[in-house]
């Protein structure tokens, strides 16, 4: 553990499972170092267990599973400073197991379905993030997992998903109005949709307006809007290419900054090429942001807009992060 924060900052990350929030998490913490975070899976707070929830006919996404009395109190207590005994959720055994320490760190991330439904505990975040995957990528990613690692056959895995839709969109999908910033992921729109196989991928970073402290990341000129195919000399591109796009928008009320990118780069150390035609990035040095993704290129979607956008949020954060705990200067007696 490093020495005792003098503050703690609480990061959100929401999403379905299966979303990529993992993979995420692994970037902060390359970001970030691993001591320096505490990550809560708020799995930890179900209030019934794997047989409970199949007694009582709800799925581990419905309210009635989960104890938000107890994630608001604990959560409240790490950012005061305050050590808790957390609950553990055994994904194996579905089963609720004894309770374990957890002291407050630096920055502490809670992760999961619900990290934004319980307006208390959404009060307490200093910076939101929702990973929003299509319905189309997500069927696909689960096909691909689900048959290849763990033998289910595609209506298993087709029955599963609408198992869960109603639950679903009722409670999860909703939170993504709260977060700071939206990485919604979709199928691509350069190849025509038989021929889609939702390994290429268009991904959009929705980024809120007026947040404080928050300077969205732009393409060019800030608040136009921009088209951009960087293919050519700079960039190689294989079929389909690559095309990005910026500009305003709205979403759920709110005015946002869209960056958007769609296909995947072939070699990534010309990404530093896109890099440099980026503004507000809160890199603290030329071609971070490229670096961060070359650092770990084994990481699932490196090649694409889930990575570029990925390393990009984690990068506002830390901005965050050292906004939040700067030392406010003491006016001289």
């Amino acid at each position: 553990m490093t020495s005792k924060p003098d503050r703690v900052v609480l990061i959100g990350v929401a999403g379905d499972s299966g979303c990529g929030k993992s993979t995420f998490l692994r970037r902060l913490e390359d970001l970030f170092g691993e001591e320096f975070i505490t990550v809560i899976c708020l799995d930890d707070y179900h209030s019934l267990d794997r047989k409970q929830r199949k007694a009582a006919g709800v799925t581990a996404l419905n309210p009635e599973a989960n104890n938000f009395d107890l994630m608001y109190e604990q959560i409240k207590a790490l950012k005061a400073g305050t050590s808790i005994d957390k609950p553990i959720y055994n994904h194996e055994t579905g089963e609720l197991d004894p309770p374990e320490r957890v002291d407050p760190n630096h920055i502490i991330v809670i992760e999961g379905l619900h990290p934004m439904y319980d307006e208390r505990v959404r009060g307490l975040i200093d910076f939101s993030v929702y990973l929003d995957i299509h319905d189309d990528v997500k069927i696909a990613w689960k096909i691909q997992r689900d048959m290849a690692e763990r033998g289910h056959t595609y209506e298993d895995v087709l029955a599963s998903i609408n198992s869960r839709r109603h639950d679903f969109e009722a409670y999860i999908d909703i939170q993504k109005q709260y977060a700071d910033v939206v990485i919604q992921i979709l199928p691509t729109q350069l190849i025509p949709d038989e021929e889609k196989e939702r390994k290429i991928l268009r991904v959009r970073l929705l980024q809120k307006e007026s947040v404080e402290g928050f300077d969205p990341v732009y393409l060019f000129d800030e608040g136009s809007t921009i088209d951009w195919i960087p293919c050519g000399r700079k960039l190689t591109c294989s079929f389909p290419g690559i095309r990005m796009h910026y500009g305003p928008d709205s979403y759920y009320g709110h005015d946002v900054s869209v960056l958007e990118l769609d296909g995947q780069f072939e070699r990534l150390e010309e990404l530093i090429y896109v890099e440099s035609h980026l503004s507000n990035t809160s890199t603290k040095y030329y071609g971070e942001m490229t670096e961060l993704l070359l650092k770990h290129r084994e990481y699932p979607g490196s090649k694409n807009g889930s990575g570029l956008f990925q390393v990009l949020v984690g990068l506002k954060m830390r901005e965050s992060y050292e906004r939040l705990t700067a030392k406010t200067p003491q006016p001289v007696s």
